[in-house]
């Protein structure tokens, strides 16, 4: 089976909205996805997510919800109505949070005849340190989010090739932690370079620093792009 493309998220990780439309008009349409989390979302709201949708780009919403289920549920009915492309949830939220979020978000895409948003499932962030206990963790995880009926999971590229051969070609990963080679590890621990996380499977990857602070952004962002294709 010939395998999927990998894709492009760029991370607007910045702190106000200005910045992060001058990134958009730079990088749009080579990059189509831009991640929004929680220091821009904090600060602007629904108006960021608008913003990138006017300039035709779509929106992976970054706010790894957990809480009580009822609480998840009516976080991924208002992700709906905003239209994102993607949100995330806390896997370790449990079964049931994911279950509910995964219905609630359905029922409201079918009441406003919209698709429904991906939702995938953070299992173990990778500002955690590597230690034996991460694979089994984030296996157990990774079932939880199947067995909820989410679209895929959130994971290092240290475990994207080992949920990609259990979890089959339709279960969607998203790779955080990319660096470019020979880069600084920073305050990512398990970091790996585009080609790494496209060998090991991944469907998107998220990119920010690497591109937000490159002298010159879209050269870096093109460059990825080469790597990933």
């Amino acid at each position: 089976m010939e395998k999927s493309k990998t894709g492009l998220i760029v991370a607007l990780d910045v702190d106000n909205l200005s910045k992060a439309e001058e990134f958009i008009d730079l990088l749009y349409p080579e990059v189509e996805i831009f991640k929004i989390g929680s220091q821009l979302f904090t600060l602007y709201g629904p108006e960021v997510v608008k913003m990138v949708h006017k300039k035709g780009a779509k929106v992976f919403l970054d706010l790894k919800f957990h809480d009580i289920p009822n609480t998840v549920a009516n976080a991924a009915i208002a992700a709906t109505r905003l239209n994102v492309f993607m949100f995330n949830v806390h896997a370790q939220g449990g079964l049931e949070m994911m279950k509910r979020t995964k219905e609630a978000a359905e029922v409201e895409a079918n009441k406003l005849g919209a698709k429904p948003p991906l939702i995938i499932g953070v299992t173990v962030l990778t500002s955690t340190s590597e230690n034996s206990t991460i694979k089994p963790l984030v296996a157990t995880l990774t079932e939880d989010v199947d067995k909820a009926g989410l679209d895929g999971v959130v994971a290092s590229v240290k475990e994207a090739g080992f949920i990609r051969s259990n979890f089959g070609s339709k279960f969607i990963i998203v790779t955080p932690g990319i660096r470019l080679k020979n880069a600084t590890n920073d305050d990512q621990k398990r970091i790996a370079t585009p080609l790494d996380a496209v060998e090991a499977g991944a469907n998107y990857i998220v990119v920010g620093r690497p591109i937000l602070n490159s002298s010159k952004p879209k050269e870096t962002a093109k460059l990825i792009l080469a790597q990933l294709n």
